[in-house]
């Protein structure tokens, strides 16, 4: 376990970002450096696929290779020698991992015996080789041929109503297949399409839209050259899109100045040392990213853009028509007398208390927000896992415009997407609204009569499983049953569905959850080569900036039996509806260009000229309205939003009571709920991940000693009891009231019905917990 390097108190300036709890454990080595280049070495130790590996990484993320399928920030039109970083190697690695979970290796463990092995453990059994059903006789999947498994399924999914049926998808498949998933789903009656952005991102999708007419972030690569400071609320650069931090250290260096607010101190925003510069590496100093750093208290991002506002609008009183963007407020925007009234009327007490920042803190930011001519908002799901996300998120917006910051270059609004293509799917179709994919065209290209009525999202699919509406999920991907809110409630009534169809490159803990009639089907990954009819073929995706980018994988298949994604959805979709000329499942299958033209043809705004321009160097951008100031809003303008409360937490928390905010995190050697190893070394964090981190004040508080075994508990009494045990006591830097553990393992104190208010994103960051020793 790291340690930090001694430091006396006079020598550590007041609220300087590298003010560490030096009584706690964590990394005092900068991100990146030394410590990823022994992270991608270790990686390559542990992998027997390290030659094709090699040549595979030397073409990711760039022009004519492999788009990374980790997270999905930006690939940009001149690559560096080496366009992945640590988290990268690793996810391209476990695909290509040369181990294989066959017909043989089911037939010899049943699904007791696999409940039994660690999530990591199960995955690491290696690549699926043959589509499987389960029997439950012997409680082991058995091999099926692939004509018997699309028949059975096609005959279940007939004999159910459409909206008994689920299909999700986990934000991995390419567009290609997202569009023909989005389009048999409607084809066959329903728009029950939920996605991993319901657990993350929804909030955004949803709010964003209301805000400002757009359901994604506004920047560009370009506006972090042109950009004088950057806020970061809730996100943890370094370990969920650590090829971001090369973007920061360059806008650093040419004095842009960053600002974080964050209940964790996370490595990457705090200091960085470029892998891949010999000097820096070597003789060099390392990159303080954040000038800044705040450890906000949780749910108090709020109170925090509150107190920024007030200092704006002080600044303004004190030097009228200088610092407010009023033209832009007058021509642009609406609801800005209310908000500035709102915000004047709020006591600075009670914003300190909220932000468990003090003023003189506040008043800092804000000193650096009103010297920046461009400045940009970056967040992350700190910020939309809460039930106000939806406030958290209107603030930030209502910062940015108070001085005309979004729709300029060198300012905007941006997520930081997680997996490779969930924005993506998005946009060609994959959602519960009939706004995500256009009725008009579906009738005029397919002629086909979508429904009309909204589908289901991630949580109310839940309800309708627990309840018995939903009979079938379909999952492209994904580890849904390991990824959800309250997972005790939902693995006891998943069994019950009468149809699980899992599509996955490796078994993961949700195919040890069958249905009655269950299905675990093996597709290509990323890396692997895809040939179809008309010779090889690539997919596409988008980054959290909507750019659009062509992959081809090279990696021979784990099995002649493996199946790309495309092909198991067409084939399940041709083998579910009646026949219909103009649903061409077949030719799709052979050529996937031609489902390219059909999304150009779809979305001729987004996607015109789409296979001309699959290959662009940067990918190619798909435009934004708000990054012109066209506000597809209900007044056609940006919207101001007055702040209702201080608190983005459902149920508030107290420094001196027994109840503790829960904030759920991942590891630095994690992706999503892929445990990839047991090293958090970005947080100084080694072994086991059953733990609970809290701060040193707090434990003696609570009577709390480190080592000690706890359980915790929900405190939301909804009539349903929700606990995990055997956790081990921590000692961390974390704000007083705060406790930390590891998502997915503590996602059972989670309730379904605690979640953001409009787009029902689990309150992931924020959910109320007792400590019981």
């Amino acid at each position: 376990m790291a340690t930090s390097p001694d430091r006396s108190d006079t020598d550590r300036p007041a609220h300087d970002a590298t003010d560490q709890d030096p009584d706690t454990p964590f990394d005092h080595y900068a991100a990146g450096g030394w410590g990823s280049l022994r992270g991608v070495s270790e990686a390559f130790g542990e992998s027997s696929s390290s030659t094709r590996a090699l040549k595979i990484l030397s073409k990711l993320n760039k022009p004519g290779g492999v788009m990374c399928s980790s997270c999905a920030w930006a690939k940009p039109a001149k690559p560096q020698t080496f366009e992945f970083c640590e988290n990268g190697a690793k996810a391209t690695l476990w695909e290509l991992d040369t181990r294989r979970a066959d017909a043989a290796f089911f037939a010899a463990h049943p699904l007791a015996d696999l409940r039994e092995m660690h999530d990591h453990d199960l995955e690491k059994t290696g690549r699926l080789t043959d589509p499987l059903r389960y029997d439950p006789d012997s409680d082991t999947y058995q091999p099926v041929s692939w004509d018997d498994a699309y028949a059975d399924i096609g005959a279940e999914l007939r004999a159910m109503t459409p909206r008994e049926a689920v299909f999700y998808a986990s934000g991995h498949a390419g567009l290609e297949a997202s569009y023909l998933y989005a389009l048999f789903a409607r084809a066959m009656g329903h728009q029950n399409l939920p996605q991993s952005s319901n657990m993350c991102h929804e909030t955004t999708s949803v709010n964003l839209q209301t805000f400002i007419g757009t359901p994604v972030g506004t920047c560009t690569l370009e506006d972090f050259d042109q950009c004088d400071a950057i806020f970061f609320f809730g996100q943890n650069t370094g370990t969920n899109s650590p090829r971001f931090l090369h973007v920061l250290k360059d806008a650093v260096k040419r004095g842009c100045r960053i600002v974080t607010f964050n209940p964790v101190r996370e490595r990457g925003l705090i200091e960085f040392v470029d892998p891949q510069n010999p000097i820096q590496m070597t003789v060099g100093s390392a990159t303080q990213i954040s000038e800044k750093y705040y450890q906000v208290r949780p749910g108090g991002d709020i109170a925090a853009i509150a107190g920024l506002m007030k200092c704006v609008l002080d600044a303004e009183d004190a030097a009228p028509g200088t610092v407010i963007d009023h033209a832009f407020i007058a021509s642009d925007t609406t609801g800005f007398e209310e908000t500035a009234a709102a915000v004047r009327a709020m006591d600075w007490a009670d914003i300190e208390r909220n932000a468990g920042l003090s003023r003189d803190m506040i008043a800092e930011a804000a000193e650096i927000y009103l010297g920046a001519k461009n400045a940009i908002g970056i967040y992350g799901m700190g910020l939309t896992q809460h039930v106000n996300g939806w406030l958290n998120l209107g603030m930030l917006c209502n910062l940015l415009l108070m001085r005309g910051n979004i729709g300029r270059p060198g300012t905007g609004i941006s997520p930081v997407r997680g997996h490779s293509n969930v924005q993506g799917q998005r946009t060609v179709g994959i959602g519960e609204k009939s706004s995500h994919m256009p009725a008009d065209k579906l009738r005029e290209l397919f002629d086909i009569d979508p429904p009309a009525g909204e589908g289901l999202n991630a949580v109310h699919a839940c309800e309708g499983i627990l309840d018995g509406r939903v009979k079938a999920m379909v999952l492209l991907g994904g580890n849904l049953v390991r990824a959800l809110p309250d997972r005790d409630r939902m693995e006891r009534a998943w069994p019950r569905l009468r149809l699980t169809v899992n599509i996955a490159t490796k078994l993961n803990r949700t195919h040890l959850t069958p249905g009655q009639v269950s299905y675990l089907l093996p597709c290509l990954g990323r890396t692997d080569e895809d040939v179809q009819a008309s010779g090889p073929q690539a997919v596409s995706m988008e980054d959290s900036l909507s750019h659009i980018y062509g992959s081809i994988g090279t990696a021979s298949p784990p099995g002649p039996k493996v199946q790309s994604e495309t092909a198991i959805v067409a084939r399940i979709a041709k083998a579910t509806l009646d026949p219909n000329p103009k649903l061409t499942w077949d030719d799709w299958i052979g050529n996937y260009d031609l489902i390219r033209d059909l999304i150009a043809q779809t979305f001729p705004d987004k996607f015109a000229d789409f296979n001309d321009r699959l290959f662009e160097p940067g990918g190619f951008y798909r435009g934004n309205p708000a990054r012109e100031r066209v506000w597809k809003t209900e007044s056609g303008k940006a919207q101001f939003t007055p702040p209702t409360t201080l608190s983005a937490l459902g149920e508030e928390t107290t420094a001196d009571g027994k109840i503790m905010t829960l904030v759920t995190l991942r590891s630095n050697d994690q992706f999503n709920t892929t445990i990839y190893g047991f090293s958090d070394r970005l947080r100084g964090l080694e072994g086991s991940r059953e733990i609970v981190l809290i701060n040193r004040d707090e434990m003696a508080r609570l009577g709390l000693a480190e080592g000690q075994k706890v359980s915790l508990v929900c405190a939301i009494d909804d009539g349903h009891a929700r606990r995990v045990d055997d956790l081990t006591v921590t000692p961390y830097d974390l704000p007083a009231g705060c406790i930390a553990g590891y998502y997915p393992e503590l996602n059972p104190l989670v309730p379904l019905s605690y979640h953001e208010k409009n787009s029902q994103t689990p309150a992931y960051k924020g959910t109320p917990v007792e400590i019981v020793a």
